[in-house]
């Protein structure tokens, strides 16, 4: 009988210290984000979702393939294309052109990682509530200002070696872009150029390209960004899933 009493009371002692420790648990868990969790919550989103994108991009045809971000020529080129397609052979010469345009970016993608994680490296508590607290882009936004210049060192090389290879009679997309656009560039800056209304236009391929590759790498971005925020199988880490989770009854 006594030893009864005795077991009895040690279940009741151990289900109150269950309940204790479940109560303590919990209470953990709704605690306030510290700025440590947040930063360190931040910068594992950033690093995570970059690389994801990075990976993705730097994949074969993951420009070339996505028609979202494929890399075009310029709508000022289509005279250029027009007249290319005219020979025979034509028409494959531009899409080889563009390939080769497609094929560039996707090789700087592979870059692009390390440069994302030295960004990340040097974020601020500031920074991190920004972000947090931001629109579901605003991570993609802090990663593009910081990153923005370092991303179109890497990439502008390279797609400039494509544009500068010779396609067809000696002469590379380079050398007929600026042959068509000085032409137009000095008729639209002509005084009859200006009272009939044309603009002139960016002279320098190379540049429009490469801010469309750039382009492609933050929608690229965004996308892994808005995965962590608003999917809950995305957060692969408990800080991810702390920090993010703390965003979903907002």
């Amino acid at each position: 009988m006594k030893a009864g009493r005795i077991l009895i009371a040690v279940s009741v002692i151990l289900m109150t210290g269950c309940a204790q420790l479940a109560s303590v648990l919990q209470s953990t868990t709704n605690l306030p984000l510290t700025e440590e969790e947040v930063i360190s919550g931040l910068k594992e989103a950033l690093v995570t979702g970059a690389g994801n994108a990075a990976r993705r991009l730097a994949a074969e045809n993951g420009y070339y393939g996505d028609a979202t971000i494929r890399i075009p020529l310029p709508d000022e080129a289509k005279i250029i294309v027009d007249n290319i397609s005219r020979i025979p052979g034509g028409d494959q010469l531009v899409q080889d052109l563009i390939l080769r345009i497609n094929r560039a970016a996707e090789d700087a993608a592979r870059e692009v990682a390390p440069i994302f994680v030295n960004s990340v490296r040097q974020m601020t508590i500031r920074d991190a509530f920004n972000i947090l607290n931001g629109a579901d882009n605003a991570a993609t936004g802090y990663l593009k200002s910081t990153t923005y210049s370092e991303l179109y060192n890497l990439y502008k090389p390279k797609i400039q070696a494509s544009t500068e290879k010779k396609i067809v009679g000696n002469v590379s997309t380079s050398d007929s872009w600026i042959a068509l656009t000085d032409r137009w560039n000095t008729l639209a800056n002509s005084v009859a150029g200006k009272l009939a209304g044309f603009k002139p236009v960016n002279t320098d391929l190379d540049d429009f390209l490469t801010g469309k590759a750039l382009n492609g790498v933050f929608v690229k971005v965004e996308i892994e960004e808005l995965k962590i925020r608003k999917e809950v199988s995305a957060r692969v880490s408990p800080i991810l899933q702390r920090v993010f989770g703390s965003l979903d009854n907002k």
